[in-house]
């Protein structure tokens, strides 16, 4: 049985891989693919905190029986981390490697912690409540776009 855990974690490794690409397009001033391996990663990230807040999050909250535990502060920090992301796009549109690297060392940080926080805690804690529908979990995940481009 696949795991929710395993499926999230592989997530952020493809996000942090296409993140990789960007930086170093950034870092050797190649603005164009920079521009284009960002917009890649931002398409990417805003697709797995989807997943996260349109399925993963509404399931824990009802499987926990709350909508005030862990979801709460795992969707505030995504908040933060779409508006760091967005002041690093506008940096590479500007061509400007200084605000670019400023939001980049803020963003790293924050995501470092809150990937902390989701593999250790959250993820596993899914794996548990919702292990009877594991499967299904992945699937709405994995068809959110799908379903949404038809």
């Amino acid at each position: 049985m696949y795991k929710i855990s395993t499926y999230l974690d592989q997530d952020h490794r493809r996000c942090d891989e296409q993140y990789a690409v960007a930086e170093s397009d950034v870092n050797l001033r190649n603005w164009d693919a920079a521009r284009k391996h960002f917009d890649v990663f931002i398409s990417m990230f805003d697709c797995h905190l989807d997943k996260e807040e349109r399925v993963l999050f509404p399931r824990l909250d009802h499987a926990l029986g709350n909508g005030y535990g862990s979801s709460v502060v795992m969707r505030q920090e995504h908040r933060q981390m779409r508006i760091m992301a967005a002041r690093m796009r506008s940096a590479i549109d500007r061509r400007d490697y200084d605000a670019f690297h400023e939001q980049s060392a803020h963003l790293r940080a924050l995501v470092r912690q809150h990937h902390l926080k989701e593999e250790r805690l959250l993820h596993p804690q899914a794996d548990l409540l919702l292990a009877d529908q594991a499967e299904a979990t992945i699937a709405a995940m994995d068809n959110l776009y799908h379903v949404e481009a038809a």
